[in-house]
């Protein structure tokens, strides 16, 4: 089977950045946010003996949340694509726009909601009609505690459109003019920066890895002024909403939207920490395989080829026939909804420049689909990418005929099917290792992603948590929040890599995103939570498929604690949780030290 590497965007708005379809979507949008607007002000809780007024308030809601993110997802997708797209730059100034009249109402909406007493809400959320919403509505009504008056709330909101909202566009706008050359063969490239990126931290040549990684932190530092006046102003913002909004903990706001208690994220990070030598061990072997004393940060994610071990490599079409495969194992609808996936091209996988870097799984509500995007270098890190995105997708498409309240999950547990997913491949291609140098290459593959979880991403939580606290005394220099990232690194990794990456903070994407700050901790949260789903579906066999979508579908309707008791029977705010999956891992790293030792004699 062959499959298209170019995602098809026609088939939501035809026409591309000159869509005339997507001009009339953003045109309904704006009437359907007026009417919306009127409903609300209309209603009086006390006179809607029936609640038919409330029901049409909230699925007018849901209409304009779909279509939002419908517009947005295609925008995205868009500049995605082509970073030199400069129409649909604009069009998503037009989208974003209309978002304070929507807040506005939302607001107006909310405040009547926290009007409602005890008592006369608890008759409501009984109700049939409520009752599956209620998690939500009880969430909207908590949050809305701490609202100011509607007129204050509308001017923030306002002001976001050039403060908040404009930092993380003006970032967008840095990424797209940044190049990095590559001197290849005598002659010298110009890679976009996902280009170099992949490069940079998965070609088998040390010495491509060290030019490209010289030349990335050149460009990021060259850049570094701007970027760090760019972090500055967006936390800057977000911390003085937080202030006039009575909040005093920058944590507060992403652990109630992961739906996650203090205390689970710090007995998470505390086990981890105490976990830490094995991974150092790890780290400090791969070096030692590479003839390096210490890790180098360019050499964490490239491939260890031993003896006369050529790594495998998949075309496109054989990393999704893999998937298929192996999907169809643990889960027959996830596999079919994989292959619709591939068969409708809803992938943009091709490695051309002028994409930006990295990948992501984006949700289109209103037409049932998603989309896919990533650059696809044909190694098994790519292909992870790949089942690791089709996992988001899936989890999205279970959740199609729930209301929109409903389908709100957070990211932590958004990162449970994905990750979930990459560990069914991970472990596949473990099985099919026919020596033990392939399986020595694919261990290290495997153990990517814990170091990923346990290191870096740790890293960027030290990082941003030291960033936050520095930020509320006053502006930092580009100097000072480099010196925040090297320690935040160092601290992490305890001081087990021989170079580090300074500019990471420029140039890491996640620290810039104006939605949800601490884009960080979700992700080991999810790779833990997916390690303990993963040991369960292994115990369970064919009775696992329902369970598992029966999980996913509780995602936005519950607290993470509540969900992990519910279906997997676990307390998240105890440690022996997180232990149980770091013993997994450590498992491969020991199989790992044991199949190298003979390598470093």
């Amino acid at each position: 089977m062959t499959y298209s590497l170019v995602w098809d965007l026609d088939s939501i708005f035809p026409g591309g950045s000159h869509s005339v379809q997507l001009e009339q979507r953003l045109t309904e949008l704006k009437e359907q946010s007026q009417t919306y607007h009127q409903l609300i002000e209309q209603w009086t809780p006390e006179n809607d003996a029936d609640y038919q007024e409330l029901q049409q308030i909230l699925t007018l809601q849901g209409k304009i949340s779909d279509g939002f993110s419908q517009c947005s997802s295609f925008i995205t997708a868009l500049s995605s694509a082509d970073t030199k797209d400069k129409k649909a730059k604009i069009l998503s100034g037009d989208l974003f726009s209309l978002l304070p009249a929507i807040q506005l109402a939302e607001t107006i909406f909310t405040k009547k909601l926290t009007e409602i007493s005890d008592e006369h809400w608890q008759t409501l959320t009984a109700l049939p009609a409520f009752e599956s919403i209620a998690f939500r509505l009880n969430e909207i009504r908590r949050d809305g505690m701490q609202l100011l008056s509607e007129q204050e709330e509308n001017i923030i909101n306002t002001l976001s459109l050039d403060g908040l909202n404009a930092w993380s566009s003006h970032y967008d706008t840095i990424v797209a003019s940044i190049s990095i050359p590559f001197t290849e063969d005598g002659q010298t490239l110009s890679l976009s920066a996902g280009q170099a990126f992949n490069r940079m931290m998965s070609d088998p040549n040390a010495e491509v890895r060290a030019q490209l990684f010289n030349e990335w932190e050149k460009a990021w530092s060259e850049r570094s002024p701007l970027l760090a006046d760019t972090l500055n102003h967006l936390d800057g913002f977000r911390l003085s909403e937080y202030k006039l909004h009575g909040v005093s903990d920058f944590l507060e706001k992403p652990l109630n939207y992961n739906r996650m208690q203090k205390e689970t994220l710090d007995v998470m990070w505390v086990t981890i920490q105490k976990n830490k030598q094995p991974f150092v061990d790890f780290l400090t072997r791969k070096a030692q395989l590479f003839g390096k004393e210490k890790m180098d940060w360019q050499d964490q994610d490239a491939p260890i080829i031993l003896g006369d071990l050529k790594e495998k490599t998949y075309s496109f079409d054989e990393a999704a026939e893999f998937i298929l495969e192996n999907f169809e194992k643990f889960s027959p609808k996830m596999a079919t909804f994989a292959k619709d996936a591939f068969e409708k091209s809803w992938i943009e996988a091709e490695d051309r420049p002028d994409k930006r870097p990295g990948g992501y799984c984006t949700e289109l509500p209103e037409t049932k689909e998603s989309r896919i995007f990533m650059t696809f270098g044909n190694s098994i890190n790519e292909v992870a990418t790949l089942a690791h995105e089709l996992g988001h997708a899936f989890h999205s498409s279970v959740m199609w005929d729930l209301p929109a309240l409903d389908r709100e999950y957070a990211m932590n547990v958004a990162e449970t099917a994905s990750t979930f997913a990459e560990l069914i491949v991970a472990d596949a291609t473990l099985k099919e290792a026919a020596t033990p140098e392939e399986k020595i290459n694919l261990l290290d593959t495997k153990m990517q992603n814990a170091i990923a979880m346990f290191m870096n991403i740790h890293s960027r939580f030290i990082f941003e948590n030291s960033f936050y606290e520095a930020r509320q005394k006053g502006l930092l220099s580009e100097d000072e929040i480099t010196e925040l990232m090297l320690d935040a690194q160092k601290e992490s990794y305890q001081d087990s890599l021989g170079t580090y990456h300074p500019h990471f903070w420029a140039s890491k994407l996640h620290f810039f995103i104006d939605d949800v700050p601490f884009y960080n901790f979700p992700y080991t949260f999810g790779y833990l939570f997916s390690m303990g789903i993963y040991a369960y579906a292994n115990k369970q066999g064919s009775d696992f498929e329902d369970q598992y979508i029966a999980l996913l579908r509780d995602t936005a309707s519950m607290t993470s604690e509540d969900l992990a008791k519910k279906h997997l029977g676990v307390d998240l705010t105890k440690p022996d949780f997180w232990q149980a999956g770091i013993d997994q891992v450590i498992k491969d790293v020991n199989e790992f030290m044991a199949l190298t030792e003979e390598y470093i004699k």
